[in-house]
């Protein structure tokens, strides 16, 4: 599998971030680029051993200037999740971060400081309407590749990437529903769902299942059955509900 940064099976870079970086409002900056960047390496949209945009490229996408950029850059290097690097080839990286990683304080932390219910449905809520919205208003030819092909990027993922690319397939579908706000609201919630994931085991079982759901997802929007794809999201989104609360609960 490719995991090429600027085009084959993972798609161009820009795209892959469109639905999360946007420009911050005045007044808190720092604060909301911060979290933006901070949702791009949560979400995995530039997996671990990649490098971000350029400092030119973030700035003018979040609307800031370079020094503001290079001060949230410098917290995420404390924090131990990017490196810079000097030279032709260099850049800001992301620093791979395998699941094994996170201690077992650290997992207490965050099931501790989530309301897991609330975190599920809303997630529920906009992964349902967005299912819908795109099925029920049509894609494009181009936006209809675009959600195959993020499907096709799942489909004989190795475990390592899994989690990753399904994240991308899903981000695709919020993206494609036409409502800037509930793909930035659902990039949000999915950061979440994401870090709650990490804190239980990929089981084989469940990912061929969810595979199978994705298939039947995407030819109900294709379809343009709205009913069908509504359905199909919320028996998807119900199946991962169950497995956190049976680990977390």
């Amino acid at each position: 599998m490719s995991l090429d940064p600027e085009g084959g099976l993972e798609g161009r870079l820009e795209d892959r971030l469109t639905p999360v970086l946007r420009p911050v409002r005045a007044g808190n900056g720092f604060e909301e680029a911060l979290e933006q960047i901070l949702q791009v390496v949560r979400l995995g949209l530039v997996p671990g051993g990649e490098r971000l945009p350029a400092e030119r490229e973030l700035a003018e996408r979040l609307g800031i200037s370079r020094v503001t950029l290079r001060e949230v850059l410098k917290v995420l290097q404390d924090q131990g999740l990017v490196e810079s690097r000097r030279g032709r080839y260099g850049g800001t990286f992301v620093l791979p971060r395998a699941a094994g990683d996170l201690g077992e304080g650290e997992l207490r932390r965050r099931i501790a400081e989530v309301d897991i219910e609330d975190v599920l449905r809303f997630r529920e809520v906009l992964e349902v309407g967005a299912a819908g919205l795109c099925a029920a208003h049509g894609l494009t030819d181009e936006q209809a590749d675009r959600l195959r092909e993020a499907l096709a990027r799942t489909q004989d993922a190795p475990l390592t990437d899994y989690r990753r690319l399904d994240t991308l397939l899903h981000l695709t579908l919020a993206e494609l529903c036409g409502s800037p706000t509930l793909t930035a609201q659902y990039a949000a919630v999915r950061a979440t769902v994401n870090d709650l994931l990490d804190c239980i085991p990929l089981l084989v079982r469940n990912l061929e299942h969810s595979q199978r759901q994705h298939s039947a997802l995407v030819e109900a929007v294709l379809d343009g059955d709205a009913d069908g794809a509504r359905e199909m999201m919320r028996e998807h989104c119900g199946g991962t509900a169950a497995l956190l609360r049976g680990f977390l609960a």
